[in-house]
């Protein structure tokens, strides 16, 4: 399609509510406009780039494994009363009712979905291990939702969940997650940090996050300067042999955070 009849309404002034420069380019270069606080249109250049971003994803999944599906954006409030996080969740739910005064929730996550989809069809354990994942609209009332589409209410979010034998396999299966995210990131120019996190309400007791250094970030980091250089896993990496090595290759330098949010 020629430029001239394409959808592309750049800004010659910055929005004032914009406080980062990937915030002001991305409002100026007509890739997204804001409908409410946290919450965007994506328009068809910044559609564009969303699903680049999605393609990569979706193929370093599958190389590690996981099979996509899609799951609904609104969520039975029973499913949550069941696991016990409906209450504890707190005011990020965003709590509705339907006309037959059945309470529901505009889902944050999907771990008592994907539970249910599993018990209602996996009987053996000849089908495991098992990894599923997809992407799909999330909301979460944020307090201060701010830094344009890096801390929204609304944003499209990729979640995975595998099931597995034993620890040891659920293990395994972190392990080819952990790979596959550092080849994300790499496959997008970012370089990322992985670091022990907070499980939190999800639980568990093995958990990381993958922190991209970024001059505009709310946290201050120190790490060892090894990260910077570090060769990611390439094309040749093999999902179905232990990648214990390459985990603890890239967990045994110092990491560390000091949250300021």
């Amino acid at each position: 399609m020629r430029l001239s009849r394409y959808f592309l309404p750049i800004l010659k002034e910055t929005p004032k509510e914009a406080e980062i420069v990937s915030h002001r380019l991305m409002l100026r270069a007509g890739m997204i406009r804001q409908q409410s606080a946290g919450i965007y249109s994506w328009l068809p250049l910044g559609h564009k780039v969303l699903r680049k971003i999605e393609r990569i994803v979706e193929e370093e999944q599958a190389r590690a494994g996981a099979i996509q599906l899609l799951m609904p954006t609104i969520q039975s409030a029973d499913l949550w009363r069941e696991s016990g996080r409906y209450d504890a969740y707190g005011k990020e739910m965003l709590r509705i009712t339907d006309r037959h005064e059945r309470d529901m929730l505009y889902g944050p996550t999907n771990e008592e979905m994907i539970s249910d989809i599993f018990r209602g069809y996996v009987r053996s354990y000849k089908d495991l291990p098992l990894n599923l994942y997809h992407i799909q609209w999330k909301f979460r009332d944020e307090v201060r939702p701010r830094f344009g589409v890096m801390r929204g209410r609304e944003f499209l979010m990729k979640d995975a969940y595998s099931f597995d034998l034993d620890q040891e396999k659920a293990v395994e299966s972190y392990n080819r997650m952990f790979v596959a995210y550092l080849r994300t990131y790499k496959r997008m120019g970012l370089t990322a940090i992985p670091m022990r996190a907070e499980t939190g309400p999800i639980g568990g007791d093995l958990s990381h996050e993958f922190i991209v250094l970024a001059e505009t970030g709310e946290s201050e980091v120190y790490c060892h300067a090894d990260y910077l250089n570090k060769e990611t896993p390439g094309e040749d990496v093999d999902f179905s042999s232990d990648l214990t090595p390459i985990v603890k290759d890239w967990t045994a330098h110092y990491a560390a955070t000091e949250d300021v949010r």
